[in-house]
Order: C-alpha cells, then structure tokens, then sequence
C-alpha cells in the first residue's frame, strides 16, 4: 500500500485516465487532479466544488457532477450542462455518477447536500439515466444519500450504495437502460458503504465510509471476502487503474484526522484485475 498524495479536504469520484494517471476531485476545496503512478500532481480543472462523481467522456473532457451533471473539456471552453438541478422537485444536485458500456450516464440526485449546508432537511433522492440522445429520465428513488454505482461482469446488474441506509442494493439493467426492481445486496456494519468498483471476477469493492478505515470486498453473492485496510478512517471511493487494471486506488477524506486536508490518494497491488468503466458518449 503506497500513499500516492495528501493534503485534500475530501477526495471523491476517482476515475482511470489512461497513459495519465488517476483523476480526482477535492468536494471541499475545490479542483480536479491527476497524479501518475509515481506521485506526480498535476491540475485538470482548478475550479468547481462539490464534484462526487466523474466519467470520462469520449470526446475529451469529463462528465461531472456537483449543483448539476455537466461536461468540462480537457482543451478548455464553456462548460456544458447535461442535466440541470430543480431544487422544486427537490433535487440541489448530484453525487456519484457512471457511464454504463453503451456510453449512458446513471447519476444519482440529492435532496439535500451533505457536506454544505444549504438549509434543507435531510431527505431522499432519485438515480437518473442521461440517455444517448441527451434525454434523461428517472430510474430509481427513495436513495436516502446516493453514492457509488458499478456494473456486473455482463452489464446486466448495476450496484448502487446507498449510505443513508448503510447498504449497497442491485438492480437489473434492461436493454434500455431502465432498471428492474431494487433488491438488497449487502448492509455494513463497519462504516457506511460509499464510492464502489467491479473486478472482473464479479467481486464488489466498497470504500467504507464513516470509520470503515478501508474496502470491504464482497462475492456476487454478497459474501464478505476481505478487507482492504488504510490509515484512514474516512475512506470514500475506490477505483482500478494502471495497465492491467490490477491498482486498486483509494480515496480519502480529512474527517477523523487532526487537520482539514489531510485527504489521500493510495494505490495497492491487487492480484484481480478491475473491468474498464465506460466511456460517456451522451452528446456535449
């Protein structure tokens, strides 16, 4: 386990650039990064706070989120919004997010921010599909507090954690994007489940949140199989990288940790490989 870099209030929504490195967000401070497998930090967007969740996109830029789903250019240019909040039908913004393998985005909304304060009660939101004409429409509720969302093997069963409830449940994926019935896959008793990632064996690698000090991986069977400890308390997000797919890379926060930006990015050698997340390709 290497400590890549640190000094972060919350690191989210890390995602595999290849032949660059791992990219990640600061939802406190601000910022889009990169840092390579030797340590090396660049910038990729110095603005925006409160992004949760990227995808890559494949005309080169971002899919991001925040106080709306939008796309950010790697050349520069006027950020594009691709779905925007409606705070009257309760949505203030959105977390995690993922393209599935035909390029669609699947975002979860928010009723309410989690790490700023905006005046609202804590209450549910909904998981969104952008779809590949650039209409969106809602696929599931009732998430008391969205986070990470990941593909089965044969893209036929989305994961989705829901940390109000501690629990990280499945749904079916129909051809259209449109999911079946939500379903329980596991609830976690050490910390609460956030960002998540599927290896190529079907396994389910959820960053523990909240005091979980690492990953819990699970079988698709919902099986504990082991945990992948860091020394930090605030685990957020996890993703596979490097050119086999074999670096797993977790994401931190400051939270239980003596100063406010103490966030870090840490790689470790895992014997399974990751599947390749999709690109977006919803227009921009």
């Amino acid at each position: 386990m290497d400590l890549l870099t640190q000094g972060y209030g919350l690191i989210e929504g890390p995602v595999w650039w290849p032949e660059h490195g791992l990219v990640f967000s600061d939802v406190l401070n601000g910022g889009v990064f990169c840092v390579t497998r030797a340590g090396e930090v660049s910038s990729v967007f110095e603005h925006r706070r409160g992004i949760g969740g990227m995808a890559l996109h494949e005309a080169g830029g971002l899919v991001v989120s925040g106080r709306n789903i939008a796309y950010k250019a790697f050349a520069g240019g006027a950020t594009v919004t691709l779905l925007d909040r409606d705070e009257a039908a309760g949505i203030v913004g959105f977390n995690d997010i993922s393209a599935d393998a035909a390029g669609r985005i699947y975002a979860g909304s928010l009723g309410s921010s989690p790490v700023f304060e905006d005046g609202r009660k804590p209450q549910a939101g909904d998981l969104f599909l952008i779809d590949l004409d650039g209409s969106s429409r809602k696929v599931a509720s009732d998430i008391r507090l969205t986070n990470g969302l990941g593909f089965s093997p044969d893209g036929k069963t989305l994961y989705h954690s829901d940390s109000g409830r501690s629990a990280v449940f499945c749904y079916p994926v129909h051809e259209d994007g449109s999911l079946g019935p939500k379903q329980p896959f596991v609830k976690t008793s050490k910390g609460v489940p956030d960002g998540l990632v599927v290896a190529e064996d079907g396994s389910v690698y959820v960053a523990l949140a909240g005091g979980g000090q690492g990953v819990a991986v699970f079988n698709s069977s919902g099986d504990l199989t082991r945990h992948i400890e860091i020394p930090h308390p605030m685990c957020t997000s996890v993703c596979f990288g490097g050119d086999d797919l074999k670096d797993l890379y977790i994401v931190s926060g400051s939270e239980g940790l003596p100063g406010e930006s103490e966030g870090g990015v840490f790689v470790h050698a895992n014997e399974v490989a990751g599947l390749p997340v999709g690109l977006a390709r919803i227009p921009v």
